[in-house]
């Protein structure tokens, strides 16, 4: 379930008054189209008979407004906080961090210093976790907005009922809806869902952003004129994964990235224009009120000449308003055609070719306003234009290119086949030196191993197809808009060398006189536990790798924007201008590693997940420092606290202080973009966690542990940042070989696959339509092919919740045997180390929404009750060793740490119940259909079944 941090505060009065007259409102809906039967459902009276689609459906729209509900008493809380206690009052945003590096001495001078540096980097990603159509959640919004609108102005009785009555029909347009996909969405129908947020919510908030920044630096007491100039300001940007993720995906074909690509770059130059289409409206100043700067007419001259023909009418449009003239001009710069389409070439000075160049102009333009004494003007009008086209560039987000390491091996093996290599089909089975021996010899060279590059095997024919797509566009348009070759499973450098090959066969390596280089950057997704303990060493012989070292100074070279022409793929013109930069020192070498959440907590449980990431990041950020290389964190956090999500400004706060380094990209998957970004004002607010806790990590803000209002514990006993690495690691580092021997001992055991197989829906979840991506990688039915996500969706369906807490019980208990001085230890620093406070948060969240009755009705779904009760009471024995250890830690019971939450959940509890018995009993007759072949009856259960699959995900308000 996704919580505000400030939930702990909520007016529960409140959300029981909204929830009251929603409830209200949706009983007069149905009462008016006739579905008594459902209201006595919805009422509580179980017996009613009415239909079950509809009773579903009822109660899935129920918590759904449940979850407006609880949405906006947390944004109108922050607002009543905030105005009452100040901008500092809410945990995590500029406000909060500001006063505590105003608590450690920082000035505002060093801090400005430090700002602009501070980078931001949401990815959206389309994982099979969203289970709303997006039809479903526009309306939801307009719901919402509804009840903002409700509350936040004083209305007459009419204008009231008016407002109601416009809920209902809200409520009755999501009543005749279909709630869930019958059909898988397909990859367009997903980027659609992903540019809404990118064309209609980001480029809105961003403004507001800046503005929440500056007001809280001048609340803060320090200079406004240190931040003044928008270059002063932390970044922003956005990636994207939808049309470029292949890892187990065969739908993302060449011509998917390449409509993706296409589409992206469409609409952020439709943004550019749009926005200098507004912004002429609003410069009306005019040459007979002010005197014209001698710089700015001279631009307008050179922008007037660039134009042509075209240019002479913009100007006779607007005669003696010489700034409006500016922007017209500089709208006919903006490379699109008659028809709207991007331009395939740049090379007429008409047009813009880079971002760098747009960029420039606006900043001739606020600095003309600036010299008129118009700066009110600059800063209100000119830099939202000018931080949106930093923020989208002419690419709107970053395409990464995901494939599975397994993927590469085939390709390259087919590769070697078709230039006749001895042994060529056995190549994925080579040892690893044999491997490397073969590797680098061929990247001595720039020779390819086939001309023609079809035919040649399925892997081989996508990868290079794909890298072609990726060939052209750079060659139209630059490496932006593309992001990184993300290689996941990566098991070895090997891994990570074979894509420079592949790279090289499709032209995506420059030639150089010392060699070849990349021209995008061969990203390490480090997933499994063991993948995480061996990656410190495979990143190091990676970044000792002569080619990666070029690749480096390349892509650092060509950050710029620029075309890459063919003079460029063949000659040292990159290559020696990037390397006499890294000889003079004025590069800043990055070289990306991501991190995934949720394999290593399939892996190992979450105390094991979350501990070894942090053990990683920590040697792999120093391994980047003996390399002068910084390394750039990549963090693949799902949408449950099993695959690494949480509160924002906790997980930053856990994070190794000196890893992230001012830069923050990570992933943002399934329900949990619209759950933080369907709505402004909450979107604002996680922008604002994301970014000022970026900065607070960075600048040194959380050294000494949380000052959240629920922090306990003898403040005089915290231990600095250094201190409690040096007691508290060691401590916890032996509780993760305590929770991972639990967590394992368990999934690994005989049986415990079947029982995970018949006491959760994963059946049921492996046959929706929520993602276009199939839910397992092979179609094996295994521990080691499931995914991530529909491993951790059914255990939440089924009220287990086992994979944010499994272990941790055992862990703490065995630790407090074994060892009591240490348990003592921990137990009275817990909450103050960050990075164990965000691990034992996370588990108790989990164990809060978890349910044993509940588990104990799924595990009876199970053939062998022999094996079911085992299991079961394995499963909660630890759920009650986890619960008191971890209420141990904190000194009281959970329920009395976090009251509101379990208030909250209790709202919903009473209500997710008939719904778990109805989802159990459409097991048992789905699967006994199928058991006696009868499919076509089976299949028709599907769209019913779904909708109580739907409706529960609703009810926990988390799917995988």
């Amino acid at each position: 379930m996704y919580f505000s941090t400030t939930d702990d505060s909520i007016d529960l009065q409140k959300v029981q008054d909204d929830i009251s007259y929603l409830h209200t409102c949706f009983i007069d809906v149905l009462r008016d189209l006739g579905e008594h039967q459902v209201i006595r459902q919805l009422e509580g009276d179980h017996e009613a008979e009415a239909d079950p689609d509809k009773v579903s459906k009822a109660f899935s729209l129920y918590f759904q407004l449940t979850t407006i509900v609880e949405e906006n008493a947390a944004a109108q809380l922050r607002r009543k906080l905030e105005d009452q206690h100040g901008t500092q009052r809410i945990s995590g945003l500029w406000g909060r961090i500001f006063q505590d590096l105003k608590k450690k001495n920082r000035s505002g001078k060093e801090i400005a210093s430090e700002l602009s540096r501070i980078r931001i980097e949401p990815v959206l990603t389309a994982h099979p976790t969203e289970s709303k159509r997006s039809t479903v959640i526009d309306q939801l919004r307009a719901i919402y907005l509804l009840m903002v609108k409700r509350e936040n102005q004083v209305w007459t009785e009419n204008e009231k009922k008016r407002i109601a009555e416009d809920i209902k029909v809200a409520l009755s347009r999501l009543w005749k809806t279909g709630q869930v996909f019958l059909q898988k969405p397909s990859i367009h129908d997903e980027l659609r869902n992903v540019l809404h947020y990118l064309k209609n919510v980001f480029p809105k908030v961003l403004p507001l952003l800046d503005q929440r920044l500056r007001e809280a630096w001048v609340h803060a007491g320090f200079d406004p004129s240190l931040i003044d100039k928008r270059e002063q300001l932390p970044r922003v940007s956005f990636g994207n994964w939808v049309g470029g993720d292949r890892d187990g995906h065969p739908y993302v074909t060449d011509k998917v990235t390449e409509h993706t690509l296409r589409r992206l770059r469409t609409e952020a130059l439709h943004q550019v224009r749009d926005d200098l289409v507004g912004l002429s409206r609003k410069i009306s100043i005019s040459s007979h009120e002010v005197s014209v700067p001698g710089f700015f007419g001279e631009h307008l001259n050179y922008l007037q000449n660039v134009t042509g023909e075209a240019g002479k009418s913009a100007m006779n449009r607007n005669p003696d308003e010489p700034w409006r003239q500016f922007v017209n001009l500089m709208q006919l710069r903006v490379p699109l055609d008659d028809s709207g389409n991007p331009l395939t070439s740049t090379e007429d000075d008409r047009y813009y070719s880079r971002t760098e160049e747009l960029q420039q102009d606006l900043k001739i333009l606020a600095d003309s306003l600036t010299e008129i004494k118009a700066y009110r003007i600059a800063r209100a009008d000119v830099e939202p234009v000018a931080r949106k086209a930093a923020a989208f560039g002419f690419h709107m987000a970053s395409l990464d290119i995901r494939q599975n390491s397994k993927f590469h091996d085939k390709a390259l093996s087919q590769l070697m086949q078709a230039a006749g290599i001895v042994d060529a089909e056995n190549f994925e089975h080579w040892p690893e030196e044999r491997r490397l021996a073969f590797l680098n010899e061929e990247l001595k060279t720039a020779r390819p191993f086939v001309r023609h590059r079809k035919g040649l095997g399925d892997e081989a024919d996508a990868v290079l197809a794909s890298y072609r797509i990726l060939y052209r566009h750079v060659r139209r348009y630059g490496t932006r808009g593309i992001g990184s070759l993300i290689v996941s499973m990566t098991r070895s450098l090997s891994d990570l060398l074979v894509v420079y090959v592949l790279a090289r066969e499709a032209g995506l390596m420059v030639s150089g006189k010392d060699g070849l280089a990349s021209l995008f950057s061969v990203v390490p997704l480090l997933e499994t536990i063991e993948d995480l303990e061996k990656g410190p060493q495979i990143l190091d012989d990676f970044l000792s790798h002569p080619v990666t070292r070029r690749s480096l100074n390349v892509q650092k070279e060509l950050s710029d924007g620029r075309p890459v022409t063919h003079q460029m793929l063949v000659s040292d013109e990159v290559c020696g201008t990037a390397a006499s930069s890294a000889q003079s020192g004025q590069n800043d070498l990055y070289q990306q590693v991501m991190i995934g959440y949720s394999d290593s907590n399939k892996d190992g449980g979450i105390l094991a997940s979350l501990w070894s990431l942090s053990i990683a990041q920590r040697k792999l950020s120093e391994i980047g420092d003996r390399h002068g290389i910084r390394i750039r964190f990549f963090h693949g956090r799902g949408g449950t606290i099993s695959r690494g999500a949480g509160p924002t400004h906790r997980f930053i706060a856990g994070l190794p202080s000196h890893t992230i380094r001012g830069d923050m990209r990570l992933t943002e998957q399934g329900e949990v973009i619209s759950q933080k970004y369907a709505n402004r004002l909450t979107a604002l607010y996680n922008l604002e966690l994301l970014q000022a806790g970026t900065a607070g990590l960075t600048l040194g803000a959380f050294d000494t542990g949380d000052t959240d209002h629920d922090a306990s514990g003898p403040a005089d006993r915290k231990w600095s940042t250094r201190e409690q690495y040096d007691k508290l690691e060691p401590i916890v580092s032996r509780l993760y070989d305590y929770s991972l021997d639990s967590y394992q001992g368990l999934v690994r055991s005989d049986g415990f696959v079947s029982f995970f197989s018949q006491a959760t829906p994963i059946d049921i979840i492996e046959s929706s339509s929520i993602g276009s991506r199939p839910a397992r990688r092979t179609g094996k039915r295994s521990f080691e092919d499931l995914r991530a996500i529909p491993w951790v969706f059914s255990w939440s369906q089924s009220r287990f919740f086992l994979t944010g807490w499994y272990g941790v019980g055992s862990a703490l208990e065995q630790l407090q045997t074994e060892d009591p001085a240490s348990f003592d230890i921990l137990r009275e620093h817990a909450v103050h180390f960050m990075p164990f406070r965000y691990i034992i948060t996370n588990a108790s969240s989990a164990i809060a929404l978890s349910d044993t009755e509940i588990m104990k009705w799924y595990s009876e779904l199970m053939d062998d009750q022999a094996v079911a009760g085992r299991f079961f009471e394995t499963i909660t024995e630890e759920f009650h060793r986890t619960k008191q250890m971890l209420e141990l830690l904190y000194g009281h019971e959970l329920h009395e740490r976090r009251p509101r939450m379990y208030t909250m959940i209790g709202f919903r509890n009473e209500r997710l119940k008939p719904l778990h018995r109805l989802q159990i009993r459409q097991l048992q007759t789905w699967r006994n259909l199928k058991r006696d072949g009868k499919e076509k009856e089976a299949d028709a259960m599907l769209p019913d079944m779904l909708l109580v699959l739907n409706a529960i995900a609703g009810g926990l308000g988390t799917t995988g």
